[in-house]
This record gives C-alpha cells, structure tokens and sequence, in this order.
C-alpha cells in the first residue's frame, strides 16, 4: 500500500505540467537536474539528510520533496528499495545516463521560446522515474519548470523487461528522439487560453493542440514533422496524402462544431490509428489544427502571445483561409 500511494502521489505530481531551463547565457545548454540520480545512487539511510542539504535545488511544486515529512520518507524509502524500481532505474540510467544531446537542444528551445515570448522564461527542468506508466504524464510543467518523466521513454529499449505491459503504438511513440518535442508541445499547451464559457467543440480542441504543436515547430525549427506529430515516417506520408480526405470527412459529418466529446474522441485520442480511416495515422484532426494556426499566423502576423491569448477557433478557422489539397 505504501508504495501504490508513493507511486500515484508520484504520477499526479508530474501531470501538473511542464516547462524547462535554467539560468543560461544564450549558447549554453540547459541543466538537467537528474532527481531520479540522488534518489537511487544514495544510500537509503542518508537519503533524508541528502534531500534535506539540496533542498533548494529541488524545491517545486513538481516533486513536493517533503524530507521533514516522516510518513513521505517512509513510502520514498519503500520506493527506492522495490526490486521493479530499481530494476527500472538500471533500464533508465542504461538509456539515459547521458542527456547531453537534450540538455543543448532544450537549452536552444528554450532561448527561442523566449524570444517569441518574454515571459516564458523558464528556471529548471528536472528528471525522475515515476514508476507507473501513463502517456499522457510523461512530461509535466507549470509557469517556470519543467519535469521529465524518463521510464515513459524507455519502452522501446529494452525487450527483457517491460513492466508497464503497455500497448505496442505507445511504445513506438516512447522513443528518446521524442522526448525534446514532446517537452516544447507541453510548455506551448501551458501557456494556451481555453474558452471559460460553453462547451468545447473538436475545433476547439484542434486549434489548441494545433497552437502547441506549432509552438513546438517555432522552437525546433530543424525538427521533422514527423516527430512534432510523434508519427512514423509512414503516418506521416499518409496523412499529408490524405489531408484533404479528413477534412471533407469532417465537414460532412458535422463534426467540426460537435460538442459531444464521445463522438469524436475516438479521433484525437492516442492510438494506432484514426478509426474513421483505415491505415490511417492517429489524432488526424490535430494535424488539421496545425494547418489551421500556420495559415492563420501568416496571413495574421499575429504574435505568439497573441496566438495563445486567442480563444476563437472560428475566427482562426475563417482567418487562416484553410483548403486543403
């Protein structure tokens, strides 16, 4: 029971959402502050007095570390000590024991990220294993800081041993050459202003995670679609082949202003494919959103800060002069 309760405090605290960089001049590369590392390379016995001496360096709200809280401590040791855990660690340090090629290409990221926006200036990025697999948590961010989730990116590397038994579309989509991107799209979803008033329509939810997969591309300009989308090459192909197909599907279905979510969940959910389409890529309608907030930043010029700020997918549907191929 101590462990399970560790675990889900664990995996709650990391979908809070996710940022990242600290203190850079414009050519350095972020630091990684590698939490998982002080957890599971310290011994047990002196794990409280460690936490308690670098504690400002992981104060935040990310990973609430409570070394004063004996009833914290208690499930943190159960948690280091579990032969999975440490088994999950050996995997995670084996793949990512040296993050230097995410530490500059972030640090970049971040550099840009600021210079479309002043205000997304960001203080940390931190690293952990949270022990229980759930996609959707696998980078985590508030306005300042980022946190990493590394076990959601080890699936793929390792045949022995997959403890989270998980679904073979997530593994593919859990590789390391995502983990960057991913980091960039959630940040961008941070700063994103919902609609406070009715009920969401899919173009609601199109233009949204359009809006941070464009932020993304922003910020990783080198980076390939095909990773901003975390599709194959393959579901890449097909969906910029089939992109007038899913629009003309859309439409003619009136799904577009549909607000019942379990109609059109099924579309943008994570999955092997679109069901309306066979051998499709997943989530086609968020590719659709991406085209949509491109054309409607081009023929705006609208700033970032403008775009995030904007909560009428109508009028960046109508401005962005969307026509598929």
């Amino acid at each position: 029971m101590i462990k399970k309760r560790f675990l889900i405090q664990l995996t709650a605290l990391a979908a809070i959402t996710l940022t990242t960089a600290c203190r850079h001049t414009p050519d350095e590369a972020v630091q990684l502050h590698r939490f998982e590392k002080v957890l599971f390379d310290t011994p047990v016995e002196q794990l409280q007095s460690k936490l308690q001496t670098m504690g400002s360096e992981y104060s935040t709200e990310l990973l609430n570390v409570q070394p004063g809280n004996p009833e914290y401590m208690q499930m943190l040791a159960g948690f280091v000590q579990d032969p999975t855990m440490r088994e999950v660690y050996r995997l995670v340090d084996s793949v990512f024991g040296n993050m230097e090629a995410e530490s500059a290409a972030l640090g970049k990221a971040l550099k840009r990220a600021q210079e479309l926006s002043p205000t997304l200036r960001y203080d940390k990025v931190y690293t952990f294993v949270s022990g229980m697999f759930d996609y959707d948590m696998r980078v985590g961010c508030n306005s300042h800081e980022v946190v990493i989730s590394l076990d959601q990116y080890i699936l793929p590397y390792t045949e022995k041993y997959n403890y989270f038994n998980s679904p073979l579309f997530l593994v593919q989509q859990s590789r390391r050459q995502y983990l960057v991107a991913d980091c960039m799209t959630a940040i961008g979803r941070q700063h994103i202003a919902i609609p406070q008033e009715g009920d969401l329509t899919l173009l609601d939810y199109m233009v949204a995670e359009g809006k941070a997969i464009y932020f993304a591309q922003q910020t990783l300009p080198d980076t390939p679609d095909s990773i901003l989308m975390r599709y194959s090459k393959e579901q890449m192909e097909w969906m910029k082949k089939n992109e007038s197909n899913v629009w003309s599907y859309l439409l003619q279905n009136k799904l577009l202003y549909d607000i019942d979510f379990m109609r059109f969940h099924n579309m943008i959910d994570d999955a092997p494919k679109t069901n309306a389409f066979r051998d499709s890529s997943p989530r086609t309608p968020y590719y659709i959103g991406w085209q949509i907030v491109s054309g409607y930043v081009a023929r705006t010029g609208a700033t970032m800060d403008e775009l995030f700020a904007e909560t009428d997918s109508q009028k960046i549907l109508s401005q962005s002069n969307y026509r598929p191929k």
